[in-house]
């Protein structure tokens, strides 16, 4: 039996019940790899998936990840906010971002409102019909909070014709536990 049960595990539940062999996914914020290695595996051969961060770090541990589980991705050094320079509009299935900082990294260095903002807009558009985006919101220490409440509201901003967006709250957690989102496109 598992002992807790978290963002990533309503994330990875959610995500893997939409997202099929040959499907194109994005992971926005690629970190340590884990969400790469995820969506690779559902994705197989047949599909393909790009990963996004700024941090060289970054990059490389997933790069490492990859190879020691024999997938592949695109692991791309880049920010997320220009991922629609890497893929076309209505293409994707699946877009993962984990919002906040590389998890053992450097804590100055962490995801910012208007460019996460801007990311979740282009991601947006370059999903299909039907097509999912999953975001969890790590926040707390001396960062997050500001990106954590512009997230939130322009969240509750989309027109509800296009997508539908459920807010995960762990309200009995201390220590301000990370917030999953999941959203769903509807045209």
């Amino acid at each position: 039996m598992k002992k807790s049960f978290g963002a990533l595990d309503i994330a990875h539940d959610f995500i893997s019940r939409h997202v099929s062999h040959g499907d194109i996914c994005i992971d926005a914020t690629a970190g340590r790899g884990n969400d790469t290695v995820f969506l690779a595996e559902l994705v197989g051969e047949e599909g393909k998936v790009l990963s996004f961060d700024i941090q060289k770090e970054a990059v490389e541990s997933t790069k490492r990840l990859l190879a020691e589980k024999k997938l592949s991705a695109e692991v791309i050094l880049d920010s997320h906010a220009n991922m629609d320079s890497y893929a076309e509009e209505g293409s994707v299935s699946c877009i993962v971002f984990n919002f906040g900082w590389l998890p053992g990294g450097d804590h100055s260095i962490f995801t910012k409102p208007d460019t996460s903002i801007e990311a979740i807009k282009k991601g947006l558009k370059l999903l299909k019909s039907d097509g999912i985006m999953s975001l969890c919101i790590y926040y707390g220490r001396d960062t997050g909070f500001e990106e954590k409440d512009a997230l939130l509201s322009f969240l509750k901003i989309l027109d509800s014709k296009e997508c539908t967006v459920i807010v995960n709250d762990f309200v009995n957690r201390p220590n301000c536990p990370p917030i999953s989102v999941m959203i769903m496109k509807s045209v």
